[in-house]
């Protein structure tokens, strides 16, 4: 078990770089757009983006996580999945195609969305050749090179986007930023990953993933629904500039809650899977994961929240004013969708495909409920309220549903959240306090960019610092372990 605790730390040690990395370059990037671009162009690729998600699950059809969840995949498993992930591909680009007239009359006519539509959908083929090679350096946990290829790619198609919005190609700007991240990612993960597939296609391969894979796609497909339903309700009833507006706050809320599942995902599933026969030895890494989710995602996330006012005047001025009530409201979610994404990371790791099913109808059920008693406010926020408070009862569902299906009781996965709710806690009435203070004794007159970057950096640094140090007196191992992790010296 030395290797398998060692191999994790340094699997863990990869992704948070990279998570960390991209993040920031993808921020950056986004911050000069979004200050370039208007709010009807980020409305129009929100737009696509919804159809895009959809086409990159029935890609991948859920055989790519099937083929992680396998102990010991064959040359053949890989090579008959990528045969079938790149028919797949082709066929559903083919069809989106062939409808782009029908999407753009989606949203009020605009013809833009076409031509768009057509060069943008070859994203999720592109990325559709990069999947196999992606699952199998995270099976085999080697994820160095997914790290370096994220990163070059957005740092590439970046330079290429931010040159082109410069330039007044607009909303062209993103799609191409799509494209040549998609390019770039794949090309490097084919030159380095040392995989080439055999012009093979067995049925055996496909029969064993397929029940495992058939549920994740279920799965995967309820969960797309529900997080771009509320882009595509917004799109149709409300227009494409408030659309704009919500994929700013959705896009920057995701940015942390996205790393933070994709981090626990590529780390601790194949560590799980690995234990799956084993109860205690699932119930104590459970437990572990749990902890740590718990100490990276509570102080994230409610920080996040408190600082939002000053996080958006720093880097946008009053542009995005709109957009900062929801965030704060989308960062309290990122804390319950990272908890029912965990769950679902349990019961993925022991083949529980029928819980997973059910998890993801009782949450895309709450959403439409959620949807149809918010939608007549005829404002974004309310429906935004609407959300998260589908969201917590989902989590409350799901906490009894997933302790069915594990070793684990409720409150095993409750208890694993309480150690760090007051440290996460006082350093949020820290932030706001230091954040009231400054906002009175700081100069009128001075730039709104660099008054909020003051505040927002002394709110950071207090708020840290205040939960560092409770968590020293308190005495929580997961401070000492989160240092362990990074430096990859142990689990």
């Amino acid at each position: 078990m030395s290797d398998l605790k060692r191999r994790t730390a340094g699997t863990l040690k990869w992704n948070t770089i990279d998570r960390v990395s991209t993040q920031v370059l993808y921020a950056v990037v986004g911050v000069i757009l979004a200050n370039i671009l208007s709010k009807e162009e980020f409305g129009l690729v929100g737009a696509l983006a919804i159809f895009q998600a959809f086409a990159i699950i029935f890609v991948d059809s859920g055989f790519g996580a099937a083929l992680l969840r396998e102990k010991e995949p064959t040359q053949e498993d890989y090579s008959t999945v990528f045969w079938f992930n790149l028919i797949v591909s082709v066929g559903v680009y083919a069809l989106l195609y062939l409808c782009a007239p029908l999407i753009a009359r989606l949203f009020d006519d605009n013809d833009a969305l076409i031509p768009m539509s057509k060069v943008m959908f070859l994203t999720f083929v592109i990325n559709g050749l990069a999947i196999v090679q992606t699952n199998r350096l995270m099976k085999r946990m080697e994820v160095k090179m997914i790290a370096v290829s994220n990163s070059v790619a957005i740092f590439v198609s970046g330079i290429a986007g931010v040159i082109l919005a410069f330039r007044g190609y607009g909303a062209w700007a993103m799609v191409w930023y799509s494209v040549i991240m998609a390019a770039v990612k794949t090309l490097i993960l084919w030159l380095t990953g040392g995989w080439w597939p055999s012009l093979t296609f067995s049925r055996e391969s496909m029969r064993k993933v397929r029940r495992v894979g058939v549920s994740v796609f279920s799965s995967s497909l309820l969960n797309t629904i529900s997080q771009n339903v509320y882009n595509f309700v917004i799109g149709v009833w409300y227009g494409l500039a408030p659309l704009g507006v919500y994929t700013q706050a959705d896009k920057y809320s995701k940015m942390f809650t996205a790393s933070i599942s994709q981090v626990l995902t590529a780390s601790f599933v194949p560590l799980l899977s690995g234990v799956q026969d084993s109860v205690e030895a699932f119930r104590r890494y459970c437990r572990k994961t749990g902890r740590f989710a718990a100490f990276i995602l509570l102080p994230a996330m409610l920080l996040l929240t408190v600082t939002a006012p000053n996080l958006f005047h720093a880097l946008f001025a009053d542009k995005w004013d709109d957009a900062i009530i929801l965030f704060q409201i989308l960062c309290v979610r990122g804390i319950f969708v990272v908890l029912v994404s965990l769950y679902s990371n349990y019961l993925l790791s022991l083949g529980k495909a029928r819980h997973l099913i059910v998890s993801e109808g009782v949450k895309d059920g709450l959403l439409f409920v959620a949807i149809f008693a918010t939608v007549g406010w005829h404002t974004v926020p309310v429906l935004v309220w609407g959300l998260l408070g589908a969201t917590i009862i989902t989590w409350l569902i799901l906490l009894y549903v997933t302790a069915h299906g594990l070793p684990l009781s409720v409150g095993d996965l409750l208890r694993v959240n309480l150690p760090f709710l007051l440290p996460s806690a006082v350093m949020c009435c820290v932030a706001w306090l230091v954040g009231a203070v400054l906002s009175v004794w700081l100069p009128e007159g001075v730039s709104i960019h660099i008054n909020a970057m003051i505040i927002l950096g002394v709110q950071s640094v207090a708020g840290l610092l205040t939960y560092i140090g409770i968590a020293r007196m308190m005495r929580l191992e997961e401070l000492n372990e989160a240092i362990a992790y990074v430096s990859g010296k142990s689990l």
